[in-house]
């Protein structure tokens, strides 16, 4: 890493709940708040208050859990509109909403997300993923179609979508009283952009924001996803259980971005860690039993396969055996299986090595706010990573307790930063200027009408 530099923290905003199974149910949250808005803002001037560069909203749009009985569903009502409400009461925090580039159309992402851009006064981004779930291609009535299919119609979406906002020229709004000239005409101009899958017109009749345009983030780590972030993202929303797999996908999506003409340092890899900060292990692991112990028998059927041993679900409270830990493998299937390994050798009850986390999405961190930072630092300064998104598991008090305990101390360290030095999300995150289509991956894109 450069010397001086800084990594880069958002914050995941799903449900509103939080990360963890039970979120809903703990004290002091409102089990209604899965419907307000206003619990929404005041998460987000949390994190604000905690200087992070943005709030990141995923989306399935029209998926429900299985367990929708017991569980919220794991999204937002409406990321658009929840974002539009969290712009209104916030003054610095990024805004990044994910949209499909599979099921929606690239006109409406285009106005719907530089409007955001513009009531933000620059803090929009969007999260630019192809859908991959059948249960959401029914809502559209269709089926989830290939991967070159999908990756086909991505690039084309964005390309136009690119084009769209760049497609009110820059010094096109006059506004001008005395002379009666609201805009000059022949800087807003069509696109007339037709490609295999989707096409546009245009124009789009918005002006640029304070930062020109959203910044385009993408999630994923397939060779499709570095191929299409390596062309058009400067964020990337990462998944990884180790160092070495950090950075092997930091390095990745940095020489897909040389491929395409751009400097590396313009992408930024941020992968996750899921965090229950408290002032000990203890306290950290019966919080995270509270959430979670109603689940126990499915995830102690999961991590027996990761392990390759059998467990019994009535031995919770002891640690494994030496005839069990002798014979365990971790499985090559899943790169979790090592560290839960580890975990259980280091004695801790079977529902203790649960309460870990070690079968979560992402890396998880359940004890006091110093591991959370010693983690980041490691992983930052190995080169594994730009930032963190930060999935606290409960959000009514675990993004403050994020904020408390563990941004100070990378302050401390020099390793964040003190406070905003910008107001648009291209300043937060340190990347050029742009406004249409990138010019240097222009000779891309296809043939107009």
């Amino acid at each position: 890493m450069n010397a001086g530099k800084k990594m880069l923290i958002g914050l995941h905003l799903g449900n509103g709940y939080g990360s963890q199974p039970g979120a809903w149910r703990m004290p002091g949250v409102d089990s209604k708040s899965y419907t307000s808005f206003d619990a929404r803002v005041k998460q987000a001037q949390a994190a604000e208050r905690g200087k992070l560069q943005f709030i990141f909203l995923p989306d399935g749009p029209g998926a429900i859990m299985a367990d929708i009985e017991t569980e919220s569903p794991g999204f937002n009502l409406d990321v658009m509109l929840t974002l539009a409400a969290v712009a209104r009461e916030t003054e610095y925090i990024g805004l990044v909403a994910t949209g499909s580039t599979t099921f929606n159309e690239p006109f409406n992402l285009a106005r719907q997300s530089k409007a955001l851009d513009i009531m933000s006064h620059g803090r929009a981004g969007w999260n630019a993923i192809t859908s991959s779930g059948e249960d959401v291609a029914a809502n559209y009535g269709k089926r989830i179609p290939s991967g070159e299919e999908r990756y086909g119609r991505a690039h084309e979406v964005v390309q136009i979508i690119q084009a769209l906002w760049g497609s009110w020229g820059k010094d096109a709004w006059v506004h001008d009283k005395e002379t009666g000239q609201f805009a000059h005409k022949d800087q807003i101009i069509p696109i007339n952009l037709q490609g295999k899958f989707v096409g546009s017109r245009g124009p789009l009749y918005i002006p640029p924001s304070e930062q020109g345009q959203p910044i385009i983030f993408h999630a994923g780590g397939s060779p499709n996803a570095y191929e299409l972030a390596g062309r058009f993202a400067n964020a990337v929303i990462g998944a990884a259980f180790t160092i070495e797999d950090a950075r092997a996908q930091r390095n990745a999506f940095r020489e897909a971005a040389k491929r395409f003409g751009r400097e590396p340092d313009e992408i930024k890899y941020i992968p996750g860690l899921m965090t229950t900060i408290e002032k000990d292990r203890r306290t950290a692991l019966d919080r995270r039993i509270q959430l979670t112990e109603h689940l126990f028998p499915q995830r102690v059927a999961y991590l027996q396969q990761m392990l390759g041993i059998p467990l019994d679900i009535k031995r919770l409270d002891e640690p494994l055996s030496k005839v069990q830990l002798d014979a365990a493998r971790p499985s090559r299937y899943d790169p979790r299986s090592p560290h839960a390994l580890q975990i259980a050798k280091q004695g801790w009850s079977l529902r203790d090595i649960l309460a870990h986390g070690v079968i979560d999405y992402h890396p998880v961190i359940v004890g006091p706010g110093i591991e959370a930072a010693d983690h980041m630092q490691a992983w930052f300064e190995a080169g594994a990573a730009d930032g963190f998104w930060i999935s606290p598991d409960v959000n009514s008090d675990g993004i403050d307790a994020f904020v408390d305990e563990v941004v100070p101390i990378l302050q401390e360290r020099r390793l964040f930063h003190q406070d905003y030095e910008g107001k648009t999300l291209r300043e937060h995150l340190g990347v050029p200027d742009q406004y249409g289509i990138d010019p240097r991956v222009e000779e891309l894109k296809y043939k107009t009408n």
